[in-house]
């Protein structure tokens, strides 16, 4: 059965719900709810991937011809490390405001923020124009475009989940998140297209003076777009109303009763991030610089890696709607402590000219880490209760990223144990255990009804 014809809303709950009586009915509010919820995420994870993919082969356009290849790496690695800081951030402001004001107006908000800052970006001036300047320019609209991005998760997925029938719940999630992947694969087709059109290498090549700038208008559009559909389509969370509350939702969180939620959810978190870590950004490397695969290669097999990942999102989905949340991270966690790092230390061991089964192992490593993504917008919804639940996601996401981002520390300190080639399974292991532990200590969360407190962790009265 599909979406399409599974997310319907009874009229009178639509009727009910409805906060502007001028707008013309939607007859499926759920329906346009959720597929705002996807068009929104992928725009979202669109612009994520842009400085990673699209700008790496066009950073010279914003450096200087002295540049040596430590300070450019650092740059580089501050461009992504921008977005990175701003999104916890973002999550925290505008899950706030989403609580108090509503999840509908502030997903504007946040979409036409991260819209003009990518759009802008396309207009940058480089370094032979502007000097120093345009790097700096580049982070300041990042960094602005990165607490634009933590908003827009922090509001559109709630609203999405919010609208979405409990039964349907993990199909939902996993078709919203799924668009990672998706997104991932669009720009590295898209980039490596540009790339056999207009060659890149000198400053003054095509690529690097304005091939680059197409998928950061692309991605500035993209948001346009689905600013456009939630005016037209989308409405406010059903159960909003009856979220309204005086005290902070950020306080609540922090040094309210929902602390251990929240702590609980960022244990869970900080495996999930610490397994991102290692497909999105150690496995390409351990393909290139200790495997011996060639670039061109290694872009392949991580597009044929994504791609059969969005596969195996929604089968995460599908597999937590039937057997609940908390037993499938927890079974996840101790999958992937198993079969990620095995697949990880026979690709360490196998030639670079057996190319299939480096790529079929790059594939079980992709997906045997980052699927469980796919039930991750239904559980964190029904981790929190409608007074607190933007802020809770938001929160929850994106502050765990800060441990696992310093990922390239730990693995240096592990050398001084171990080969530096097998640190990244270590990682893997955390990560697992986290994983499961933090689903462990957490409580089923599959029936619960969006209109209700959430429950407390497993064991906790508080």
């Amino acid at each position: 059965m599909s979406a399409h014809n599974t997310l319907q809303v009874p009229a009178k709950t639509a009727r009910a719900t409805r906060t502007d009586p001028d707008r013309t009915a939607n007859p499926n509010p759920g329906r346009s709810a959720l597929k705002g919820g996807i068009f929104g995420y992928y725009a979202d994870q669109f612009d994520i991937y842009l400085p990673i993919i699209t700008l790496a082969p066009a950073m010279i356009y914003f450096q200087s011809p002295e540049m040596d290849k430590g300070t450019a790496a650092t740059i580089a690695a501050l461009v992504f490390a921008s977005t990175l800081i701003a999104r916890p951030l973002g999550s925290a402001i505008f899950g706030h405001f989403a609580d108090k004001f509503g999840r509908h107006k502030l997903t504007l908000v946040a979409l036409a923020g991260f819209g003009v800052a990518t759009l802008s970006i396309a207009f940058l001036p480089g370094y032979q124009s502007i000097g120093i300047w345009s790097v700096v320019l580049l982070v300041l609209l990042r960094f602005l475009g990165g607490v634009f991005l933590g908003g827009e998760y922090s509001t559109a997925v709630p609203l999405a989940m919010e609208w979405t029938p409990k039964k349907y719940r993990g199909l939902a999630s996993g078709l919203i998140t799924a668009t990672n992947p998706l997104a991932n694969a669009t720009i590295a087709v898209l980039t490596f297209a540009l790339l056999m059109l207009f060659p890149a290498g000198s400053v003054d090549s095509p690529y690097v003076q304005w091939g680059w700038r197409i998928p950061f208008v692309i991605g500035g559009i993209l948001a346009g777009i689905v600013f456009v559909y939630y005016v037209r389509h989308v409405e406010e969370a059903p159960h909003f109303e009856a979220s309204a509350i005086k005290e902070s939702p950020v306080k609540a969180l922090f040094l309210g009763r929902h602390r251990r939620s929240l702590m609980q959810v960022f244990i869970l978190m900080t495996g999930l991030w610490f397994l991102t870590n290692v497909a999105a950004a150690i496995l390409p490397a351990t393909l290139k610089n200790t495997v011996g695969v060639p670039d061109k290669t290694v872009s392949v097999i991580m597009l044929i890696a994504s791609v059969v990942t969005i596969g195996g999102f929604l089968t995460a989905a599908a597999l937590s709607q039937r057997v609940g949340r908390r037993r499938f991270y927890i079974g996840f966690g101790i999958t992937a402590l198993i079969v990620a790092s095995t697949a990880f230390i026979l690709l360490l061991n196998t030639p670079a000219e057996n190319l299939v089964a480096v790529t079929l192992l790059a594939v079980v490593i992709d997906v045997f880490t980052i699927s469980c993504f796919g039930p991750i917008a239904a559980y964190l919804t029904e981790r929190f209760p409608a007074a607190i639940r933007a802020s809770g996601y938001g929160i929850g996401y994106s502050f765990a990223l800060i441990i696992p981002a310093f990922y390239t520390f730990y693995l240096s300190g592990l050398t001084a144990f171990m080969p530096t080639a097998y640190t990244p399974v270590v990682l893997i292991v955390i990560g697992g255990i986290l994983l499961a532990a933090g689903a462990y200590l957490g409580p089923e969360t599959r029936d619960v009804d969006m209109g209700s407190p959430a429950p407390e962790p497993a064991g906790s009265q508080a």
